[in-house]
């Protein structure tokens, strides 16, 4: 055995670099925590080629004094923690006092830093551990940090680091998490001498994440603010239809402290449940606030790890936060239409001007043309409607349209108020057009008065039907799609959810279902389970089953099928009660519902609209997607050209 013997210091602070400066990003990451532990509120990062060549930290924080400045960069030396009991309630974002002494063992640095009291600030030079110059300096209250040529000494750790891009992008992946969770602080990133970040600093957390995560996302959240057992839960999660395919968009904060906690993601996940579609994860910026002394943040060289002492806890407070947000924050989508302008030559249909048809047809002096030649944009009788072809053609492919009008002469028109006291009696043949121009009648069938109803307040009209799937109601001026499959599928998952299956239906002959070894085993196990949701089933030999009854609403489905597909679940979900319930609340719901294609009754499908425009609750079927979509008379209006 070789002889033990004490590794050198420069050795020995080569490899504890190693665990807390892995790349340039872990370097930003610890001197930009060091800024926010001093108080500063306004940070510039400065990066070339990655960080790998250049890195720059500016923060107005409190600084450090002259006397201090070369034990900052001593290993363990910190201000943060004085005594034992400190490491149980840990209240800054660094405090192992290992930063600065692994860095400057890796790289070459120059610290530039004055305290508020002093009236010069220092300037401090190390080089690979070495101290190199030391001297007092004139240069404003804050700290200032200039890393030169990472792992210049240690050539085998740079085979490692990756292309300058996928650096660059890890620095700006750290201060996104440092914008976050301090929107109180101006964060500014300059990446190649290009901006690449930079926040307001106002506080609001909506700020931050629109400067972080753009116009598009920030624009589909809603706030969270809950506190369950003592535990605080706030900032936004998105909505449903927002949710995005990676995880990528997830940030958890403890105590502003950004960390990764399965625990967090699993109780968001099931927060989100059956309102999301499968694949699709929610974005959020959580920042969970609880007492330092229930967590345990030192357990990891990069602090990103935590141990909670109570994680049954954690997850319910995040759980009811996210839950109670998307109840009382959550809404049906708005449909917006397509508003880029047409194509050029493209010309919107019947869109001409009096003045430009005019030039075209060499029609008369603006003075000739009667009001409602104004209001229709055409030469009306007479000399302009030998024209009427030439203007369809504008419009109409190259065919001629050969349109006649069978009118009177023009009369000389004095543009009189309308008046309906000598409107002449109508036939009877026309009475069913007294709906369609919301007039009243004496019965007399005589106009009395003329009352209009404002498309508004109209409160529910139903449309119709298109393609057998989709329902078109009318509400308070905007109209309405609704997905009939998608909506009954979820008034159906809601109703077995609180009142279980009430009605089962016992098969004339036993449907056999062979299944593998495991399902069969999955099947048997939870027994007592299916038999709660509307399934008896019994074991039939070593891998098959025999399904004697289903839910009466299941008749029609195949079900051997349906079982094969029941089980494959159960063997996902394993033992978890609540969500083999919720499987097969779900299952049922799905096959029981109608189906696009299907073909209901006006009535039935009124009243059907009626029930699903009336609770707004009935946002998502449980497959995630939505059950109705918004189209505002504003989008529409404008496709017409009547706003802009």
């Amino acid at each position: 055995m070789a002889d033990i013997r004490l590794l050198p210091k420069e050795i020995a602070e080569l490899i504890a670099a190693g665990e807390v400066v892995e790349r340039p990003a872990s370097v930003i990451k610890e001197l930009v925590e060091n800024s926010i532990d001093a108080g500063a509120d306004k940070i510039t990062v400065e990066i070339q080629r990655g960080g790998i060549s250049f890195m720059r930290v500016t923060d107005n924080g409190s600084g450090i004094r002259h006397s201090q400045v070369k034990t900052a960069f001593l290993r363990h030396a910190t201000s943060k923690i004085q005594s034992e009991n400190d490491l149980y309630s840990i209240a800054t974002l660094g405090f192992r006092g290992e930063a600065l002494a692994s860095i400057s063992s890796v790289s070459k640095v120059e610290l530039l830093t004055k305290t508020a009291d002093e009236e010069n600030g220092s300037r401090y030079v190390i080089e690979g551990g070495i101290e190199t110059d030391f001297e007092e300096i004139v240069c404003p209250q804050g700290t200032t940090i200039i890393i030169r040529d990472l792992f210049y000494n240690t050539p085998a750790r740079m085979k490692f680091l990756k292309k300058d891009v996928s650096e660059a992008t890890a620095v700006a992946a750290v201060l996104d998490a440092v914008a976050l969770s301090h929107p109180e602080i101006s964060v500014r990133f300059i990446k190649d001498s290009k901006p690449a970040l930079a926040t307001s600093g106002d506080g609001k957390l909506s700020s931050a994440i629109y400067s972080v995560l753009g116009r598009e996302l920030s624009s589909g959240l809603i706030e969270a603010d809950s506190t369950t057992l003592g535990i605080r839960v706030s900032g936004m999660i998105s909505k449903p239809v927002y949710c995005r395919p990676t995880r990528s968009a997830q940030y958890f904060f403890l105590n502003n402290r950004y960390i990764r906690s399965g625990v967090i993601a699993k109780a968001l996940d099931q927060a989100y449940k059956n309102t999301i579609m499968v694949g699709k994860f929610p974005a959020c910026v959580l920042n969970i606030e609880l007492p330092f002394d229930r967590v345990d943040v030192n357990v990891h060289p990069a602090k990103t790890e935590v141990r909670f002492s109570d994680e049954k806890a954690i997850f319910e407070a995040v759980y009811y936060a996210v839950k109670n947000a998307l109840a009382v924050g959550d809404t049906r989508p708005q449909l917006s239409l397509d508003t880029r302008p047409a194509k050029k030559g493209a010309q919107p249909f019947a869109r001409m001007s009096v003045e430009e048809y005019k030039k075209l047809n060499n029609s008369p002096k603006s003075s000739d043309v009667t009001p409602a030649e104004r209001i229709y944009n055409v030469g009306g009788t007479g000399a302009n409607s030998a024209k009427l072809s030439d203007f369809t053609k504008s419009f109409v492919s190259d065919k001629t349209v050969n349109i006649s009008y069978s009118q009177p002469t023009k009369p000389e028109v004095k543009e009189p108020k309308p008046t309906f006291t000598s409107t002449p009696e109508l036939p009877k043949s026309e009475k069913p057009y007294q709906q369609i121009l919301n007039v009243v009648f004496d019965d007399e069938t005589r106009f009395e008065t003329a009352t209009f109803i404002e498309e508004n307040d109209i409160d529910f009209k139903y449309i119709g039907e298109v393609f057998r799937t989709y329902v078109i109601v009318q509400k308070k001026g905007d109209i309405w799609f609704i997905d009939k499959h998608a909506a009954h599928e979820r008034l159906l998952y809601d109703k077995l959810k609180a009142e279980g299956v009430t009605e089962v239906q016992t098969l004339l002959s036993p449907v056999p279902v062979t299944l593998s070894r495991e399902e069969h085993r999955a099947v048997l196990d939870n027994l007592e389970l299916l038999k709660k949701s509307g399934f008896e089933v019994e074991e039939f030999g070593t891998s098959s089953v025999l399904v004697r009854a289903v839910p009466a609403s299941l008749l029609k489905t195949d079900v051997m099928f349906l079982m094969c597909d029941i089980a494959a679940n159960l063997v996902k979900f394993g033992k978890a009660e609540t969500d083999i319930l919720d499987d097969l609340y779900h299952n049922i719901a799905c096959r029981s519902a109608i189906k696009g294609g299907n073909l209901q009754s006006s009535a039935e499908l009124e009243e059907f609209a009626r029930k699903i425009m009336a609770d707004n609750s009935v946002m998502y079927c449980p497959h995630g997607r939505p059950v109705a979509f918004q189209l505002k008379r504003s989008e529409l209006e404008k496709q017409f050209g009547r706003t802009k």
